[in-house]
């Protein structure tokens, strides 16, 4: 029988089929205008919702799954690189297509497309809200009607985010796997290729006169959780790719999914008994140092186009108000061309 187990390894979350997800932090962008891909300030640390049962709340232990501790309005985009075969992969962001913008569905569906295929997505910082854009993940609480959730379905039940994988079928599989091996024995005798590698996340300095966290203080009764989801920000240069296989190559059910809870960092440390990291290093900070921004372009893949669901979708600083937290863009020489130019498993539960 296939392993239907999601495993944590690491901070990276391993879902059947190889399928590799890891929560990177990031600058939040701001709110007009479109800018590169923002760089990665470390991952998010991911914890089994189920290590915790006496300090989680009661919904939570029904949902299963993990969870990762957020600012207010901090932003974050998902890196899959680590993924192992293709894959279909749907994002849900308050049981809210992110791809789609349709509800969240257990099938897979082409007419709109309603998941991103890997290992051709490398990454996905946001929804599917523009021609060759996205609008950047930004965490906000439930309640305000700021979420994407909110703002599609008019309620907000679910929170968090949704990951659901899908293989390609046996046959599709078989096939590819034996391309794969012929491919490997042909590469055999060339030398190993160079490039840039991984979506380069780093560990986040400091921010300018932050405070060290204090020490972690033990962990508390459960309380009522104060839960969080995602809203967008800013635009940026990014491609949610079309599919090129028919939908018949994937399987019809999928393979494993994961519910993750996004927790603020007193009730990360009241659940966990951990200190959360430090808030984002400032933006004006990151640019003046010099370091990177990115563009990724793939001259092979087509982009997805949007759904009007998502495009209609609006920022968080109409309902949170504008951001005061200074912007000094980067400058050309930063932007940077990419491509051309196992622990104990999280336990499902019912949502």
């Amino acid at each position: 029988m296939a392993d239907t187990a999601v495993r944590i390894d690491g901070n990276t979350l391993r879902l059947p089929g190889g399928v590799a997800v890891r929560f990177i932090r990031t600058l939040r962008l701001p709110e007009s205008g479109t800018h590169p891909l923002p760089p990665g300030l470390g991952e998010f640390p991911v914890r089994r919702v189920a290590d915790h049962p006496d300090t989680v709340p009661e919904a939570w232990r029904a949902r299963g799954g993990v969870m990762l501790p957020v600012y207010l309005r901090e932003a974050m985009w998902l890196s899959f690189s680590g993924t192992i075969e293709p894959a279909a992969l749907q994002v849900g962001v308050g049981k809210v297509c992110a791809v789609s913008g349709r509800p969240w569905s257990d099938r897979l569906s082409r007419d709109p497309q309603n998941y991103v295929v890997l290992p051709r997505q490398p990454w996905l910082d946001g929804i599917n809200s523009g021609t060759g854009t996205v609008r950047q993940f930004v965490a906000v609480p439930l309640g305000l009607g700021a979420t994407v959730e909110g703002q599609v379905t008019g309620e907000e039940v679910w929170g968090g985010v949704q990951l659901q994988s899908f293989p390609l079928n046996d046959r599709e599989l078989a096939g590819w796997r034996e391309e794969e091996r012929r491919r490997a024995e042909r590469a055999r005798a060339l030398p190993p290729p160079g490039g840039y590698g991984a979506a380069l996340p780093m560990a986040a300095p400091p921010a300018p006169g932050a405070v060290p966290a204090p020490a972690a203080a033990p962990p508390g009764r459960p309380r009522a959780s104060a839960a969080m989801g995602l809203g967008v920000g800013g635009s940026m240069r990014q491609e949610v790719y079309r599919d090129d296989r028919p939908l018949t190559d994937w399987a019809e059910r999928p393979a494993g999914r994961v519910f993750v809870h996004l927790v603020t960092p007193p009730q990360w440390r009241r659940i966990t008994g951990e200190a959360p990291a430090p808030s984002p290093v400032d933006r004006a900070a990151y640019t003046r140092a010099g370091l990177p921004w990115f563009d990724y372009y793939d001259q092979d893949a087509y982009d997805l186009a949007p759904t009007v669901t998502l495009q209609a979708v609006k920022p968080v600083g109409d309902w949170l108000g504008d951001d005061h937290e200074p912007w000094q863009a980067p400058s050309p020489h930063q932007v940077r061309p990419l491509k051309d130019a196992p622990g104990a498993p999280v336990e499902d539960g019912d949502w």
